[in-house]
């Protein structure tokens, strides 16, 4: 019977300690897993990371106690960075750099849809310490594994604030990138056809690309080898043409598996202490900063181009150098059919939006190499 009671008063105690700020949360947990299911937004990660929201707010809950579930995956995934870099390889195995290898030219808008981050590093640098303001303005690639690791390896404390921007702008890529990309152009300039000639790539060609790209990346970014290195290792299982099997489920079971831990564990820093801070609404911010003078970036530098080109560029491929594979591909693709239904730009927008991945992680490597100790 002192049992019982016991017990009901510790339930009691639990009920009477939640505080304002941890139903703020499970709203915000909620939102997330609301717009996975209802709206189809990054479901595989935004569900995990709504419900882990939930999960680790929840007064006395074991999972973020010393030795937790929890915090036992995040020390094994997320201290140590290997839950995305296993992801990297996942994501490798899904890309086809076919378009690019065609029209290698396409590599340069990959480069020029990374100025966002380093202009919100100078905006951020204001508000922020360096280490952090790095850290968020790499939200802007659009890459969500390369925003964790630059986050957890220059020792942020907004990791959950940055992880949550990230991915939440990713999916928000077909409401955000339209309104830009029609800003900065003409419908003319919109409607500027770009015929795609196929060249064959060579089996050769696709194994040793991945090899070649590794070896400079890592030495122009050291910092980035590993980044780089997952990434492209997971394109040769793809292009090596003797792992099949290894390549279908490196892209299918294996990358929604560790992006399902990846969701929970990060949610080990989204307790309501931590989270709910003006600092988290400034994040969120400056990551749609990023996000969108990325895109400008990449579509202003096409437009620069066009003053010396006889042949003009369609400057909206240039939105596409962000890291969101394939969708930021596919809006750029679909935006030049609402404009003329003959305009097929989905080859030359894949090109770059491959690049951008690439140009992405680089960056990340670069920023790495500036600011890690």
């Amino acid at each position: 019977m002192e049992r019982s009671r016991v017990d009901l008063l510790m339930l009691f105690q639990n009920v009477l300690s939640v505080t304002w700020q941890q139903i703020v949360m499970w709203c915000i947990g909620g939102l997330l897993i609301y717009l996975a299911i209802a709206k189809d937004m990054e479901p595989s990660l935004l569900l995990p990371i709504g419900f882990g929201a939930i999960l680790v707010n929840i007064p006395g809950v074991d999972a973020v106690q010393p030795g937790g579930a929890l915090i036992t995956l995040f020390k094994a995934g997320i201290d140590n960075e290997l839950f995305p870099l296993i992801l990297f390889i996942g994501i490798g195995a899904m890309i086809d750099f076919g378009p690019l290898l065609s029209n290698p030219k396409l590599m340069i808008f990959g480069a020029a849809a990374q100025f966002g981050i380093f202009f919100t590093l100078c905006l951020a640098s204001i508000f922020f310490d360096l280490n952090d303001a790095a850290s968020i303005a790499v939200i802007g690639a659009a890459d969500g594994p390369t925003s964790i690791i630059v986050a957890q390896e220059l020792g942020s404390k907004y990791l959950g604030s940055i992880m949550v921007a990230a991915y939440s702008y990713m999916s928000l890529v077909p409401i955000i990138q339209p309104p830009i990309i029609k800003l900065l152009t003409t419908r003319k300039e919109r409607m500027i056809r770009m015929p795609y000639e196929q060249k064959d790539v060579s089996r050769l060609t696709r194994i040793l690309f991945p090899i070649i790209i590794t070896v400079i990346a890592a030495l122009i970014a050291p910092k980035a080898a590993s980044l780089i290195g997952f990434l492209m290792f997971g394109n040769l299982i793809r292009e090596c043409g003797v792992l099949n099997s290894l390549s279908e489920t490196a892209q299918k079971v294996l990358a929604n598996l560790i992006t399902l831990f990846l969701g929970l564990t990060i949610a080990v820093r989204m307790q309501a202490a931590e989270f709910l801070s003006p600092e988290t609404l400034m994040i969120l911010g400056l990551g749609l900063v990023a996000f969108v003078f990325d895109t400008a970036g990449g579509v202003l530098f096409a437009k620069f181009l066009n003053l010396f080109l006889k042949k003009k560029i369609n400057p909206m491929i240039g939105a596409a150098g962000i890291s969101a594979f394939p969708m930021s591909g596919r809006i750029v693709h679909k935006m030049g059919l609402q404009e003329d239904p003959q305009n097929f730009l989905l080859m030359h927008s894949i090109g770059v939006n491959v690049s951008g991945q690439i140009a992405s992680v680089i960056a990340g490597g670069l920023i790495l190499m500036f600011f890690a100790h």
